[in-house]
């Protein structure tokens, strides 16, 4: 199976309104993107990482650590407001590749070889036109009204027992140029989802996902597992 190259992109602004300076807050020891950039570097998969960033603070901690093309972000793509997609068909436009990876900064404990298994997985196949990464999830949820969502709560089952829910995880998006060109999102029409371990999934969200990830990261170094 012939993989081809892939570019990743990591979009990163300066401000953040939940975790201040969360790109760049030092994490266990580095600035939090050190972790993600990291692990993209040793991917076999990926040529390129693109780090689209309003900060200058970023974007120079970037240049100076790491091998990554830096995007200026525009003035018409500042601000809280700004959704993914426009990013990324920002980042395409000012790149050459057929297709790309997105990840975040706020995903620290993503580990190599997941990604790279994430790629293989997607490249094995021809049906599904893009790839995004899921946490399975199994817990009782309920609808408003008290009406269960994945279980009957009058013929209760042990919680192992039920179907899993799949949660978007935000951690890994494969898609080609021409798939998202045509559908104007990173899902595509027709996405594959790859499961992925519910420590490894963890998104810095608030501050209380940052502890979290941090207190994760110290036992890792504390036990040599990388």
């Amino acid at each position: 199976m012939e993989i081809p190259k892939i570019k990743a992109l990591v979009p990163m602004k300066g401000h953040s309104e939940r975790v201040p300076n969360k790109n760049i807050r030092p994490l266990a020891g580095k600035p939090c993107f050190h972790w993600i950039i990291e692990t993209l570097s040793k991917s076999k998969y990926i040529d390129e990482i693109i780090i689209n960033t309003d900060s200058e603070e970023i974007a120079r901690n970037a240049k100076e650590n790491f091998n990554v093309t830096i995007l200026k972000r525009p003035d018409f793509l500042l601000g809280d407001m700004v959704s993914i997609q426009p990013l990324i068909e920002y980042d395409i436009s000012q790149t050459k590749g057929n297709y790309y990876l997105q990840t975040h900064s706020t995903n620290p404990l993503v580990k190599t070889k997941t990604i790279d298994k994430a790629i293989e997985s997607f490249f094995a196949q021809k049906k599904h036109d893009a790839l995004f990464t899921v946490t399975p999830v199994k817990t009782r949820f309920y609808w408003p009204d008290g009406t269960g969502i994945n279980h009957d709560p009058k013929h209760l089952i042990r919680t192992q027992d039920l179907e899993p829910i799949y949660e978007e995880n935000s951690c890994i998006y494969i898609f080609s140029k021409e798939t998202n060109q045509k559908t104007k999102n990173r899902l595509g029409s027709n996405p594959m989802m790859f499961s992925m371990d519910r420590l490894e999934s963890v998104d810095i969200d608030d501050i209380e996902d940052f502890y979290w990830v941090e207190f994760l990261l110290l036992e890792k170094l504390k036990n040599g597992k990388k």
